[in-house]
């Protein structure tokens, strides 16, 4: 996991946010079979469940580490350098 991706997640979900509270409490609108207030409270909760899993992938994200190790090698040619990169999860 990158924290690209969480970071993302959070402003898609402070976006959703902002349109369902929007739709919650500042628009009132009646009709028939649709009720936007109810679409107001869906993307409420979706939007705080998105924040919530962006919070969540950005903290896991921070957690990994690069090891670099890195050896000269002298060849018959000359020297030689061998970098070895991996990226560890605790």
């Amino acid at each position: 996991m990158n924290r690209g991706a969480g970071s993302g997640l959070i402003g898609l979900g402070i976006v959703l946010v902002v349109i369902g509270a929007i739709l919650k409490y500042a628009v009132s609108v009646a009709t028939t079979g649709f009720n936007i207030n109810t679409v107001g409270v869906i993307l409420l909760i979706v939007g705080i469940v998105s924040v919530v899993i962006g919070i969540a992938m950005f903290a896991a994200g921070s957690n990994r580490r690069a090891v670099t190790r890195e050896s000269v090698n002298y060849t018959p040619g000359g020297r030689e350098r061998v970098i070895e990169q991996r990226d560890v999860m605790p």
